[in-house]
């Protein structure tokens, strides 16, 4: 049986890889006029375990680097992911 570890493990892996790469879909069809991923998906995907990813995607694509939302507000996940995460690990062993 996993441990439920590996299993944050490898939601996270899958989450970043595929953010890092929804921000280059989205950089591509922007530059071609085509139909785009809206906003708030690419944020959604983010705040679901993928802000490393779109911090890279954002650097990688140089994609919405501009946008207040996406400047701000993805550091402003990461960050609170990594709280959350101190907080957990911090509970968990007080337990």
């Amino acid at each position: 049986m996993m441990n439920w570890r590996y299993i944050v493990l490898i939601w996270l892996a899958v989450m970043n890889i595929v953010t890092f790469f929804l921000y280059g879909i989205d950089k591509w069809k922007a530059k071609r006029s085509k139909f785009r991923i809206e906003e708030s998906t690419l944020l959604w995907w983010a705040v679901c375990g993928g802000s490393i990813g779109a911090l890279l995607g954002m650097k990688a694509w140089h994609h919405k680097t501009l946008h207040k939302k996406f400047k701000y507000g993805v550091p402003a996940i990461l960050i609170a992911q990594i709280a959350i995460v101190v907080l957990i690990i911090y509970y968990w062993n007080k337990i």
